[in-house]
């Protein structure tokens, strides 16, 4: 006979921290043996899902007992030090939640081992809803500690006003009318995708790893379309783009098989070391293109030495003005 579980309890998902030792997917490791932002990601992602299991309320139980769905609504994540294919790192997850907070807060550090020595290599803000599941009948009441935390829609919580601001009339309903109206005047890429079930969870809603995902995308398809594509600067002189830091906040949903339109906008360039870019995404509904994410990425480019090391380089003409949206003479 199986013991029943415990009553799940906020105490400790509150208040005790917990560590935990991750290693990155081999999926993550595409040029040479380093591993990208998003797979970063996904080990911070990964820590706050042991923090909740360790704490007696793990994602499983949550949803099959309960009816909660365990979505990351906000992601802010910086790195410090590359991890590399077959690296340990040492997760270590804070609770970082208010009183008065309607989501949940952690704080996440990644260290990994270099050389006899532990570094600090990630630093992350991440924040939790539980999503009340209306696809399948009625589940049991949530202990009315977990009350404060659950939403019956995603960025339902203090996101009226921006979406107020974000919303604007369609044009018509053509493709190419939409896009030309997200880009027009801007320094920016967009496009349109169906939402695939593989980047969803919970039966219907795209996750925050989807969102990661088209972050990804979002800069290969921008390179590529201002004739800089990873392959050719590769090919060119073996230059990688870096990401020190990254971020994505849910502002509303986004349904399995509905059309996202993906906008990548250049912000800001500093001096020639580092871009910002912002990544918005839109659905269509009631007639108006609606916000459901919004996330910001900083990329430089590193030159790669040799199988093991890279170094930071500084952009040069052809590539400032591929990012500026300016015809390069170079």
């Amino acid at each position: 006979m199986t013991a029943a579980a415990p009553p799940m309890s906020t105490k400790a998902l509150l208040t005790d921290a917990t560590t935990v030792r991750l290693r990155p997917r081999y999926e993550g490791s595409n040029i040479c043996t380093w591993i990208g932002f998003k797979h970063v990601n996904y080990l911070v992602e990964e820590a706050v899902l042991v923090h909740f299991a360790g704490s007696g309320a793990p994602a499983r139980r949550l949803y099959e007992e309960h009816g909660l769905g365990l979505d990351v609504v906000a992601l802010e994540t910086r790195i410090l030090h590359a991890f590399h294919m077959d690296d340990v790192a040492e997760a270590e997850v804070t609770p970082d939640t208010a009183d008065d907070d309607r989501t949940l807060g952690f704080r996440v550090t990644l260290r990994v081992e270099r050389g006899g020595s532990v570094l600090k290599a990630v630093a992350a803000k991440v924040r939790v809803s539980l999503r009340a599941d209306a696809y399948l009948p009625e589940p049991t009441e949530p202990p009315a500690e977990f009350a404060p935390f659950v939403v019956d829609r995603l960025g339902a919580e203090g996101a009226a006003g921006e979406l107020a601001r974000i919303r604007v009339s369609l044009p018509d309903g053509a493709e190419d009318a939409v896009l030309a109206s997200l880009t027009e005047g801007r320094n920016a890429y967009a496009w349109k995708w169906n939402i695939p079930y593989p980047y969803c969870h919970f039966t219907e809603r795209l996750q925050m790893s989807g969102y990661l995902r088209l972050m990804e995308e979002a800069k290969d398809r921008f390179v590529r379309d201002r004739g800089i594509s990873i392959k050719a600067l590769l090919d060119d002189r073996r230059w990688i783009p870096v990401v020190p830091q990254s971020s994505v906040r849910v502002i509303d949903e986004a349904v399995m098989e509905e059309d996202l339109y993906t906008v990548y906008t250049v912000e800001e360039i500093f001096k020639d070391l580092t871009y910002t870019a912002r990544m918005d995404c839109f659905v269509v509904r009631d007639g108006a293109l609606t916000l459901t994410a919004t996330g910001r990425i900083t990329h430089g480019y590193a030159v790669i030495e040799n199988r093991s090391d890279w170094r930071l380089v500084p952009f040069d003409q052809r590539v400032l003005d591929a990012l500026a949206g300016k015809q390069s003479g170079t």
